[in-house]
């Protein structure tokens, strides 16, 4: 087989509307910034280490261009080694823990353990995933639980926690709590997260209410139709998270602090190594992606060791996709495409003529395969589906030309059951 220009295998008509996503209008942007972006990393001496602070939002807080996301935090030291780098924003949840969802010791503990004589200097935002029953003084409770175990007696941002319903969000409760909590001082500002099938729809009423301070949403290369409309305008597909780049960008003309996540499109813990490019990661290329975008502040990621950590800050302070980074993010998405479940998308959700609720089935898969938390998989497919799943012996594949990113979702969805049931 033949190479392409960039050292990659070609590809056909089909594979290169897929991959389109290297080509786009941001490696343009890249074109323009590439030199300056060049002599800056060539300048730079010493440890990586955050480069640029961000201003979120009308709440005149400054956080680090690239922050703590604790999901993969298993240590204090991992904590305080990323404030001695420079990181001064760090995100976290009353739910994590040292051993997934639910299991050993709250990652808030070791937030408080490592940060408590440098409350000064840092911001904190945790979160709780208040539910449309919840009254405000239950979300009280948890707040205080929280602030417990920070070993402080505010956080800077509270988050109603993974909203994907209008329920939850309309619940007039949370706002009583919010309203109460920032007169006593205990949260200084509010805000939702969300990486659901209903992000979009929850976001615009979010905002044309103005219930929210800051926003965190999942947002990558992968689901932004910006990378491939240029290459499929004249065919017949859906682009993911469509309306996404328009409500970032209302949000930001808002004064609301805009922090995104999960931009490594599901690449948490698996081996990278094989989509380097021209000296560039894949988390780089992701990371100076998301930056392109002028109403993204910030960026939250997991990170559960040093040399991660090291990687990620090398690329503080850059904006903009060089042809390198490019050709790595095309790499990427050639080879994970057929395996990689869309955040926010939910296509298939109305597909399964047997109710399998199948963007849940499948984020249970990526909590084993990607995430390395078979534990909490295993427990969240069982709540999903009790007994035998109807996927195993099903003939009518109803669900089978669903996915718009052309999952074979009869074979992921059965062997998902394998992995987890079998």
């Amino acid at each position: 087989m033949g190479r392409s220009d960039d050292g990659l295998p070609p590809f056909g008509r089909r594979d290169f509307l897929r991959a389109a996503v290297g080509l786009g209008a941001s490696a343009l942007v890249g074109r323009a910034a590439g030199a300056a972006q060049a002599a800056s990393g060539a300048a730079a001496s010493g440890p990586p280490s955050v480069r640029r602070y961000a201003k979120l939002g009308k709440t005149g807080l400054e956080i680090s261009d690239i922050s703590f996301g604790s999901g993969g935090c298993k240590t204090a030291d991992l904590v305080r080694y990323c404030y001695d780098r420079g990181i001064n924003y760090f995100d976290t949840a009353e739910m994590y823990r040292t051993k997934g969802f639910g299991r050993g010791d709250y990652v808030e503990n070791l937030i408080g353990k490592a940060l408590h004589d440098k409350r000064d200097k840092v911001i904190i935002t945790s979160k709780y995933m208040a539910e449309a029953s919840d009254d405000r003084h239950k979300i009280m409770s948890k707040l205080q639980e929280s602030l417990k175990r920070l070993r402080t007696d505010y956080v800077d941002v509270y988050m109603n926690h993974a909203v994907n319903e209008m329920a939850r969000l309309r619940n007039p409760e949370w706002f009583e709590f919010v309203e109460l909590a920032k007169k006593q001082g205990k949260i200084r500002f509010s805000g939702m997260s969300g990486h659901g099938g209903l992000l979009q729809e929850c976001l615009e009423y979010a905002l044309d209410h103005d219930m929210v301070d800051v926003i965190l949403a999942s947002h990558n290369f992968g689901s932004d139709p910006a990378f491939y409309e240029k290459f499929t305008a004249q065919f017949d597909l859906l682009a993911n998270q469509k309306g996404l780049p328009r409500l970032l960008a209302k949000a930001h003309s808002k004064g609301v602090g805009v922090i995104v996540m999960k931009t490594l499109m599901g690449a948490k813990l698996n081996d990278l190594s094989a989509y380097q490019y021209g000296g560039v990661t894949l988390p780089q290329a992701a990371f100076r992606w998301v930056f392109s975008d002028p109403n993204v502040d910030a960026l939250v990621v997991s990170m559960g060791k040093e040399a991660r950590v090291d990687e990620y800050l090398a690329v503080s302070g850059q904006r903009g996709v060089r042809e390198s980074d490019a050709a790595v993010l095309r790499r990427y998405v050639a080879a994970r495409s057929s395996q990689y479940c869309r955040n926010a998308c939910s296509a298939c959700s109305s597909s399964c003529d047997q109710g399998v609720p199948i963007a849940d089935v499948l984020r249970q898969r990526m909590y084993a395969l990607d995430y390395g938390d078979s534990e909490a998989a295993r427990s969240g497919y069982a709540r999903l589906l009790e007994g035998e799943s109807p996927c195993v012996g099903c003939t009518t594949l109803s669900c089978l030309n669903a996915c718009p990113h052309d999952l074979d979702i009869p074979s992921l969805t059965r062997e998902t059951d394998r992995i987890l049931r079998g």
